[in-house]
C-alpha cells in the first residue's frame, strides 16, 4: 500500500463533523446519540495552533469539526467564597475565566474554557448561579470575584 499525501489526509480529515449551539453533535445529517461518544467528542475538542477546531485524538490523529456556537456549554456553576466553579458538558469543572467574560445579545455569557483554549457559553441554571456577583457600573457590567471586579464586554 502506497503512503498518503498530505493533501489526501487532509481530504480525510473532513469527516462532516458538526456541533450546533444546543450541544449536539452532528455526522453528516444525523446525530450522534450515543451517550459516551457525545461525551468523547467533547472531550477530544481542541483548537489547532491556526485557529481551525478539531477533534484530536492525538499529535497527528484528529478530525475538523465545525462549531456553530460554541465548544463546551455550561451545566452548572457554583460560589464557593468569592470563587466560580463551572461544569463544562465534557464533565470536566474549572474556575470560571472572568478576565475573558463576554456578554451576548441573548444575555448568555461567553468565557474561555480549558486555560483559554475552547470557547464556552453560560446560560440556564449556570448563568443565574453567576449572575448572583454582576453589578451594574456606569460603564456596563462586572463581576465580583476572586478579590475584585471583572469588567464583562459585550460579545462580538
Amino acid at each position: 500500500m502506497g503512503v498518503l499525501t498530505e493533501e489526501q489526509i487532509e481530504k480525510m480529515r473532513a469527516v462532516g463533523l458538526r456541533l450546533d449551539r444546543s450541544g449536539t453533535f452532528w455526522h453528516e445529517s444525523a446525530d450522534v446519540t450515543h451517550p459516551r461518544l457525545r461525551q468523547a467528542l467533547l472531550r477530544w475538542l481542541d483548537v489547532r495552533d491556526d485557529g481551525k477546531d478539531i477533534i484530536r485524538l492525538d499529535d497527528k490523529r484528529y478530525a475538523y469539526v465545525e462549531i456553530e456556537d460554541a465548544h463546551l456549554r455550561a451545566r452548572s456553576a457554583h460560589w464557593d467564597g468569592d470563587h466560580c466553579t463551572v461544569l463544562w458538558d465534557d464533565d470536566q469543572e474549572e474556575e470560571l475565566d472572568y478576565a475573558h467574560l463576554r456578554q451576548a445579545t441573548d444575555h448568555a455569557l461567553y468565557t474561555t474554557a480549558r486555560g483559554g483554549k475552547l470557547r464556552g457559553r453560560i446560560a440556564g441554571s449556570a448563568y443565574h448561579a453567576v449572575a448572583e456577583r454582576i453589578v451594574e457600573t456606569a460603564d456596563g457590567f462586572e463581576l465580583e470575584a476572586a478579590g475584585q471586579r471583572w469588567k464583562i464586554l459585550n460579545a462580538a
